[in-house]
């Protein structure tokens, strides 16, 4: 056996910081970004560095970090901050649906929370140091950017709107009234209109941008909980958890244009598709691993085994790697894409929830 990996594997297994096995060589020379890691439980971000993944710093932003994204130019780092408290997931029927107490639909209106904890956080990525706080509704979980980076689209779940905020300004510019437990959001490539995504009866609702009127209502199958599309904005891609599928959208039509099965135990959370257009990457919750699927042919073409519930995933900058975040054993999955394998897990204590790779400023 090579010596020198047994010497890096027993040095990373001492660090306790990249578990399990070494990081091969050939991808210690692709550096070049950062990757911040959003922690649920313990209110800071973990920041690693490519090509060694070790952990460089952690960043306090407050109660309840989840939803993640960089500013288009990746100076500012955003996180959704709640003061909502966790509360555990609940448990499925055999059909995968969740199991609520009676009279409680599971948006949290039997808890307390703290209304001054929500916003959405500014993080200075050179200086990887939080800088403000800004109002953006009850309970924010998800959001995205438009493509041009000035306005932040958030799904409020506990109110059942979505909030449209300026990101330079930092105030409110409108608050749009959709369905139960807005989940998921994402802008069209185009910046032209944005989606958000209700759990509660699996409805998606595509929304103008300029005008804030609905242009779209499409349903789907319990749980749609995240949004990606193809690079020229033709389709969309939204996972429905309860069923284990993922839902191709329509966006010229604003219909549902096929359902694709995923593997059996998928319980789908985040989607993500490959700069090039031809593969979809989608976390499986509870499945414990991330899905490949072909953009064209919509064919399941690998299933890679990562971390505990992964959540949110995230690629490099260069496409070659992806980062899952799994939250209930305080990790990250390091994927190679050339081979669909996950060469190294690293450590980020306080459940991982959401991950997003950023190129070091210049």
């Amino acid at each position: 056996m090579n010596t020198n990996f047994l010497r890096l594997a027993g040095a990373a297994f001492l660090s306790g910081i990249v578990l399990a096995w070494a990081v091969p060589a050939n991808s210690q020379t692709n550096g070049g970004y950062q990757i911040f890691v959003s922690n649920e439980k313990t209110g800071d971000l973990t920041v690693l560095r490519s090509g060694d993944y070790k952990v460089v710093a952690t960043i306090p932003v407050g109660k309840r970090p989840r939803g993640l994204h960089a500013s288009p130019d990746g100076r500012t780092v955003y996180v959704a901050l709640s003061g909502t408290p966790i509360e555990a997931p609940p448990k499925l029927d055999a059909n995968g649906n969740p199991i609520f107490e009676k009279g409680h639909d599971g948006d949290d209106d039997k808890v307390i929370s703290d209304k001054a904890a929500d916003g959405i956080g500014f993080v200075d990525v050179a200086q990887k140091k939080f800088l403000r706080k800004i109002p953006a509704g009850s309970d924010p979980e998800q959001f995205s950017l438009s493509p041009d980076g000035k306005r932040i689209y958030i799904s409020n779940e506990d109110v059942g709107a979505a909030t449209v905020l300026d990101a330079i300004t930092g105030k409110i510019v409108t608050f749009i009234p959709v369905s139960r437990e807005p989940e998921g959001s994402g802008a069209s490539p185009d910046g032209k209109f944005f989606y958000i995504t209700c759990e509660t009866a699996g409805e998606v609702f595509a929304i103008d941008a300029l005008s804030f009127k609905v242009i779209g209502h499409i349903v789907v199958h319990p749980r749609p909980r995240s949004v990606a599309f193809l690079p020229d904005g033709s389709r969309a891609f939204v996972p429905s958890e309860s069923v284990g599928e993922l839902n191709v959208i329509d966006t010229a039509s604003q219909t549902l244009l096929k359902v694709i099965t995923l593997p059996l135990h998928s319980r789908p959370q985040c989607v993500i598709v490959s700069p090039d257009g031809k593969k979809i990457y989608v976390s499986t919750g509870r499945g414990g691993t991330v899905c490949v699927v072909d953009a064209d042919t919509y064919a399941v073409l690998d299933v890679i085994p990562v971390g505990k519930r992964p959540w949110g995933i995230a690629l490099s900058p260069d496409g070659k790697f992806l980062f899952a975040a799994n939250g209930p054993s305080d990790d990250v999955s390091v994927v190679d894409l050339a081979t669909d394998k996950e060469i190294a897990r690293v450590k980020s204590p306080g459940s991982p929830w959401g991950v997003v790779a950023v190129p070091n400023p210049d």
